[in-house]
């Protein structure tokens, strides 16, 4: 027998079945967690990849760093162990040169038929900078000679660097000169001498290279390299008062430039500054180089670009063969650029063939310094120059005029008429003839002679022939004096009025 409920225990209806709407909501749930468990894997996996990369990249730092590590410590052991070698041979260069300069001294001054080397040495063993700079500055025809002999004469200073700065203070980085201009006036600058100062800073490096690691080290005294970075402060607060970069001569800045390589005082934050100094004298043989040297090679396509668009298309071409930017900006096109330039710019026609002639002359040396014949060859230019040459003599022959009879010899000016010599006070003139005035009826007469009119002052080489000059005689003209007005204003104080003769 089945048991019996307990009429005291509650029965529970069973549980219905779940729905469908219960089915497809379970089913949505289901869903929406895979589909984010699969975007935080993707997440993690991709982190997981990040970490990896820039674990590769910490360590490939590290190993470069290692690596660098390692190479300046050799570097820095190598240097402290030649340094005591390179001081050594420091102080026995300082013996000798000492040495000669007290024997020099004791024997007296070199002759000049010695030679320029012998001169600037003994200038050099001397510490005489004056003498030295105004021997320089007096030979610049003989500026190949100077550029082989100074670097030789600067090594037997006691202190090359000093002796240079010393010897340009006269003009760098400010000029110092009072002279004379062409009119006798006080208080002018003479004539430029910014080459000799770049002269003696280039012939400075190879002196002041350390004998064992060469340019890794240079021979510069921190005292030198404060001082030089002074003057470099100086040059540049004097920019304000000279109105800017733009009124700045361009001697003045390449021997600032040149300064700043010399002694290695050339700084990051002061790049723009570098670069708008070597875009305004970009025409300079030196400033290519120099724009390396400081530092702007990374700036370079910048500065070719707009040298460009100034025109300057040949000094951007010597600045693409520097940096060997030749792929991204090819030289050929830029020269033929440049000479079609040079024909639009002028107006007037020997205006324009100045130009051309000096564009023509610039493209060929240019073709001839870098090899590109191949791409553009230089024989049509040649010929070209050659026609605008020969134009140039043609035009520069005298006319030849036909000889006459009655050309004076003496003064080159032309003679009288055959019948002007039989009058006495005959007169040959450049100008026009005199008016005649006719005398009024109602004028009375003179009452006081009329002075003399002065002969006219020659003209053009034409003098008078007569041997007096015009007069009037009073008796002759009875009546009140008349006022004329005066003829070619002559005897005023007003410049006469006529047009130049055009030839």
């Amino acid at each position: 027998m089945g048991s019996i409920a307990d009429p005291g225990e509650l029965t529970q209806p069973p549980e219905p079945p779940p729905s469908f709407d219960e089915f497809q909501r379970q089913t949505s749930l289901m869903t929406s967690c895979t589909l984010l468990w699969k975007e935080l894997s993707d997440h993690f996996t991709s982190l997981e990849r990040n970490l990896e990369k820039k674990s590769a990249a910490l360590r490939a730092k590290f190993e470069t760093l290692d690596s660098q590590t390692k190479t300046s410590l050799a570097d820095l052991n190598h240097r402290e162990s030649t340094l005591s070698a390179a001081i050594s041979a420091a102080l026995e260069n300082v013996e000798k040169s000492k040495a000669r300069a007290i024997s020099a001294e004791e024997e007296g001054e070199v002759d000049n038929s010695l030679g320029v080397f012998l001169k600037l040495k003994s200038f050099c063993l001397k510490m005489d900078f004056k003498n030295f700079w105004g021997f320089v500055v007096v030979r610049k025809k003989e500026l190949e000679s100077l550029r082989q002999e100074i670097p030789k004469a600067l090594g037997e200073c006691v202190d090359p660097p000093k002796f240079v700065l010393e010897a340009i203070s006269e003009v760098f980085p400010v000029d110092s000169r009072k002279g004379n201009d062409d009119n006798g006036n006080g208080n002018e600058k003479t004539y430029d001498l910014g080459w000799a100062c770049v002269l003696l800073l280039e012939s400075l490096i190879p002196v002041m290279v350390d004998p064992v690691l060469g340019k890794k080290r240079m021979w510069v005294t921190p005292s030198i390299k404060e001082k030089a970075e002074e003057i470099a402060e100086i040059w540049k607060r004097s920019l304000e008062e000279r109105g800017g970069i733009e009124n700045v001569k361009t001697p003045d800045v390449h021997t600032f430039l040149q300064h700043l390589v010399t002694f290695g005082i050339f700084k990051d934050e002061n790049l723009e500054l570098y670069r708008k100094l070597v875009v305004a004298s970009a025409w300079r043989k030196q400033m290519p180089k120099l724009a390396v040297s400081l530092g702007l090679a990374n700036k370079m396509p910048d500065i070719i670009e707009e040298l460009i668009s100034r025109g300057q298309q040949v000094d951007a071409v010597h600045f693409i063969f520097e940096v060997d930017l030749v792929d991204k900006f090819p030289p050929v096109p830029l020269l033929k650029t440049f000479l079609k330039d040079a024909k639009k710019l002028a107006t007037a026609a020997h205006l324009a063939a100045k130009k051309e002639q000096s564009a023509i002359r610039a493209v060929i040396k240019c073709i001839e310094e870098y090899n590109l014949e191949a791409e553009f060859p230089s024989e049509n230019l040649k010929q070209r120059l050659e026609q605008l040459e020969k134009t140039k003599t043609e035009k520069r022959k005298p006319v030849s005029v036909p000889a006459n009879k009655r050309t004076r010899a003496s003064n080159g000016g032309p003679m009288p008429p055959a019948k002007a010599g039989r009058l006495a006070n005959a007169y040959v003139s450049s100008f026009p003839a005199a008016p005649t005035f006719v005398r009024s009826p109602s004028h009375s007469p003179y009452h006081a002679g009329v002075p003399a009119y002065p002969s006219p002052p020659a003209i053009y080489g034409h003098g008078s022939r007569s041997p007096s000059p015009y007069t009037y005689s009073p008796e002759a003209y009875p009546g009140a004096p008349v006022t004329y007005p005066v003829y070619g204003g002559y005897g005023s104080p007003i410049a006469p009025a006529y047009q130049q003769p055009y030839y």
